[in-house]
Formats: C-alpha cells, sequence, structure tokens
C-alpha cells in the first residue's frame, strides 16, 4: 500500500554520517492525535536468521524474528537528491547539535540550504565560522522561514515551546515542517507546538552523540521526501517508527543505560570499592576505565555473548549469575521511568529547567558537582597514563 494511501502517522529512524541521533520520518493525522500507528507494522518472522529481501536500496531485514523495513541511501544517488529537491529551500532553524551536522551535510549534498538564527548571537556567529553567509545563506529566523519551503526546526525542545507563537503564522500552506525529535508534537499539551492544518510534517531523527516520517501527508509526498532529506543530512540507513515511539524510547534511553544510569552505577561501585578500601585509580579503573576501553568495546564490535567468552572463566561465571540479579533490581526502576516518560512528568520537568533564566548557571553548576566527585577527578589521572591520550 502505497503511504499516501494511510492516514496513519509514519516515522523513519536512521544512522547518519555527521549529523547526530537516528532519523525518523512520520506523518500526524489530521486530528493531531496524541497516539500514532505505526506505518509498516513488523510481522513475526519464521526463522531466526537474518533475511534480507528488496532492491534499490530498500530492505527487509529480519531483527531476531521480527521483520523490519530498512531504506538505505543507494537508492538516492547524489545526481537524483539534487533533482529532487532543486526547487526547494531548506531553511534550517537552529543551529546547535543538530543543526550543524545537518547543515553541512546538506550543504556538502549540493542542496539549497539556509540558516535561520537570531542575528548576531553565538549560533550566528558559529554558523559564520562554517561559511554561512549573512544576506546570503544565513539570515534572522523569520526571514530564513519565509524563504524556505522546507523549514527544520532544529531548536532546542524547550526554544520550540517558546518560538512558536511566532514561528506558526509563518508555516503557510505549501510548506514542510521538519523536525528531528518528536518531543514538541508528542507532548503538545505542554508545549503548544501544533501544526498548522494544511503542510506536511515530517520528522528525521538522527541517533549518534554529539554535532547528530511522522507526518501529516496533506501532498502524498511527505515519507518520499523523509527518506531522501534523510539521506540529504547524512545518513547511511534509516528505518520506521513514529513521533511517539521515537520521543519515548529517547527520553527514556537517556535517562536509562545511555547516561543517568550508567552514571548512578559507576558511582555506586565505586563508592563501595572506596569503603571497602581500595584506592581511587584502583577502583576507577575496576568500575569505568577496564569497561570503557576494554569490554564495552567488545559489546558494540561483536555482541554480549562475545564479550562473555573474552573473559576469564571466573569472570564469565560470575556476571552470568549476577547478571539476573541487576535485571530483577533494576526492571521496576525501569518501568517507573517509561511511565515518567509516557506520562508527560519528564517532559514538564525538562521545559521548566530549560525555560529558565538561570538555566545556563543552574547547569553549570549541576554538571560541576559530577566534574568534582572523586571519581572523575581520579579518572582525569588515569585517563592521563593511555597511550593515546591528548591534554584535554
Amino acid at each position: 500500500m502505497s503511504f499516501a494511501a494511510r492516514s496513519a502517522t509514519q516515522a523513519l529512524r536512521a544512522a547518519s554520517r555527521r549529523a547526530p541521533r537516528a532519523l525518523s520520518v512520520a506523518s500526524l493525522k489530521p486530528a493531531q492525535a496524541a497516539s500514532y500507528s505505526l506505518f509498516a507494522h513488523a510481522a513475526a518472522a519464521k526463522s531466526s536468521r537474518s533475511a534480507v529481501q528488496g532492491t534499490r536500496g530498500v530492505k527487509t531485514l529480519n531483527f531476531a524474528g521480527t521483520e523490519e523495513v530498512v531504506y538505505e541511501r543507494s537508492d538516492w544517488p547524489l545526481a537524483k537528491l539534487q533533482d529532487y529537491f532543486k526547487n526547494d529551500t531548506l531553511a534550517l532553524i537552529g543551529y546547535g547539535s543538530q543543526g550543524h551536522g545537518q547543515g553541512l551535510n546538506a550543504r556538502d549534498n549540493g542542496l539549497n540550504v539556509i540558516v535561520g538564527v537570531r542575528k548576531d548571537g553565538e549560533s550566528w556567529r558559529q554558523a559564520m565560522e562554517d561559511g554561512w553567509v549573512p544576506g546570503e545563506t544565513l539570515f534572522p529566523i523569520e526571514e530564513a522561514i519565509k524563504k524556505g519551503t522546507i523549514i527544520m526546526n532544529l531548536l532546542s525542545d524547550a526554544a520550540q515551546s517558546q518560538t512558536w507563537p511566532t514561528i506558526a503564522p509563518l508555516i503557510t500552506k505549501g510548506k514542510t515542517l521538519y523536525f528531528s525529535h518528536g518531543f514538541s508534537i508528542v507532548y503538545k499539551e505542554d508545549t503548544k507546538v501544533i501544526p498548522p492544518p494544511d503542510v506536511d510534517v515530517i520528522l528525521v531523527a538522527p541517533k549518534g552523540s554529539g554535532r547528530t516520517p511522522s507526518s501529516k501527508d496533506v501532498t502524498g509526498k511527505a515519507k518520499e521526501k523523509a527518506i531522501a532529506l534523510g539521506v540529504g543530512i547524512g545518513s547511511g540507513y534509516m528505518y520506521d517508527t513514529t513521533f511517539e515511539k521515537e520521543v519515548y524510547s529517547d527520553l527514556y534511553g537517556e535517562r536509562g543505560v545511555l547516561m543517568g544510569a550508567i552514571q548512578g552505577l559507576f558511582l555506586a561501585q565505586y563508592q563501595v570499592l572506596r569503603k571497602n578500601g581500595h584506592t581511587p585509580s584502583e577502583a576507577f579503573n575496576e568500575t569505568v576505565e577496564e569497561a570503557t576501553q576494554s569490554l564495552y568495546p567488545l559489546v558494540g564490535q561483536y555482541g554480549m555473548d562475545y564479550m562473555y567468552n573474552a573473559c576469564s572463566t571466573t569472570a564469565r561465571r560470575g556476571a552470568l549469575d549476577w547478571a539476573p540479579v541487576f535485571e530483577k533490581a533494576n526492571v521496576p526502576i525501569f518501568e517507573q521511568l517509561y511511565e515518567s516518560v509516557r506520562n508527560g512528568t519528564e517532559t514538564r520537568k525538562s521545559l521548566e529547567f530549560n525555560g529558565r533564566s538561570t538555566y545556563r548557571e543552574d547547569l553549570a553548576r549541576e554538571l560541576k558537582e559530577i566534574n568534582d566527585q572523586e571519581i572523575w577527578r581520579a579518572g582525569k589521572v588515569v585517563r592521563s597514563l593511555r597511550p593515546d591520550y591528548k591534554p584535554e
């Protein structure tokens, strides 16, 4: 069934070359309903082996028994990509981690990109350093939106909410509204970000740290446009999700094993070692250094079973015995965390904190508290001993 024939909200995730976070492309129901349905529902596979089907860069892959559609860059060679967007101007609003990476990639791919940020602010200065020219490819936000046909809203979540009353009237019929995070749309009761009824709305959410489709399908080409944009901003491949699933997994993961949980676990293990007489260097090495420099890279490259097999028999036995204990202890915490994401508690906390006039000062204070913890002070010395060490 073609995308145009479906009214369901659709999203794509993708891995990107320079722009971080996963690529999502999706469409909203006309009524902007809170719940979203998956465009291509994954079907259970009969075999656990990875089966690959498809042509022209679109494949169906078997992910541990569930089939998913994956869209690859190979279906959008440069000439085709440039021709597809030959009549479009990509107005990239905001020049933070997302805007920086996505903008440079799209420009490198020969697309017509302009940047919209507050004139003479820090982002304006950074954009100029990257070769964006005032009056040609760099404009104040409102002017950039007026000039653009595809409005890439890459402001921070809090800034999207704060600026929406000004931006919304400029998103006129025929334009495409683009996001890289489902936050503003999914939590619209809190953010008040409700797109106009007569524009395509797409989500392209690159996954990855650092400077890294949902849509209301008015034109019938929202998904195609999103996939092409995903390639344009540097994605190697993309897969289906929804605005809702993207933002739930994103907020949940960041607070969980990606950042929040790992800091808590590192600190807890380190503190117990120190209380039992181990030196800071020994406690850090056993908690962080061996994990990040030796074991975690094996998990990332080959999988958890490989890492277990690479360890000593004693380490392997203990890890196998204790893993279920940690799982049982942590499942209730992760369930609590997911519910906090789903019911909007995390969103309201984020909007309140990030909307403060003292945001930067408050954040600096919290980050300093982490920087001052003994575990990370010890870590600076340990890192200096690495063969590939470069002064921070």
